[in-house]
């Protein structure tokens, strides 16, 4: 069983956190229904999808993926590198505890999971604004008893690893390879986003199918080229944000 935990968009999302975007205005109401679309298609796919406590007075809430890790036989709470999204964590650990020993990313270190990207048991941690070196040292500690090779990753240009390389099928990734080197990725193939959708890297690989931003149907043709199921979904407003679809769930198998 796959459940897939969510939270709903808060009204302050317009104040959310940016770092590699100007703001620009945010229609809160319209990446509600986006968010509310995107939860559909998780249980269209065969996700449980349920819902974290609402978080109405902190903005990027709903991107719940930065607030845990969670392998096979543990489930490593974050420490954010944005200050404003500590709080964050209280409530992904409170439900995580019943289905994973937990440990937690320490002071100094910080820790953001769309740095995270976890290929088989190779655990790719991109080095960034929000995660640090102490933290992926600590990540690196926790996981090794449980047989994961955690591999630091340098990339640039977006806010998060996800934004710019995810694993779309067993054997292939999709990349921005102006932003991040594919030669990192060894053993697996690689398909580049169009080089007119930089943004169009994060994905995510459910049920059969790869969940990917409609806005980007040129890197769709390439994922479709490649023998896969392009199930698209509305991400605009949320895009503004600095959302991708791989931030906005937690994914937990369970049974």
């Amino acid at each position: 069983m796959l459940i897939a935990y969510t939270r709903a968009v808060s009204p302050t999302l317009a104040d959310c956190e940016l770092t590699h975007l100007q703001r620009e205005p945010l229609d809160v109401g319209r990446a509600a229904q986006e968010h509310t679309a995107y939860e559909s298609l998780l249980t269209r796919l065969g996700a449980i999808v349920r819902r974290l406590p609402d978080e109405p007075d902190l903005p990027d809430a709903v991107f719940v993926e930065d607030t845990a890790v969670v392998l096979d036989g543990i489930a490593v709470i974050t420490r954010p590198g944005a200050v404003s999204r500590r709080p964050e964590t209280a409530s992904t650990a409170a439900v995580l505890a019943a289905h994973r020993p937990l440990a937690q990313i320490e002071e100094p270190g910080t820790l953001d999971g769309g740095d995270v990207l976890v290929c088989g048991r190779r655990v790719f941690v991109g080095r960034s604004t929000r995660t640090s070196d102490a933290a992926i040292e600590q990540l690196a500690e926790l996981l090794r008893p449980h047989d994961y090779e955690v591999v630091p990753v340098a990339f640039g240009g977006c806010l998060h690893l996800k934004s710019c390389v995810t694993q779309v099928a067993d054997d292939l990734v999709l990349l921005n390879p102006a932003w991040v080197d594919a030669g990192v990725f060894a053993g697996y193939r690689a398909v580049a986003v169009d080089p007119t959708e930089p943004n169009a890297a994060n994905a995510l690989a459910l049920g059969g199918a790869v969940i990917h931003p409609a806005h980007y149907p040129r890197t769709q043709a390439r994922l479709e080229a490649e023998g896969l199921r392009v199930a698209p979904v509305a991400m605009t407003e949320l895009a503004k944000a600095e959302a991708g679809v791989t931030c906005c769930s937690l994914l937990v198998r369970v049974g």
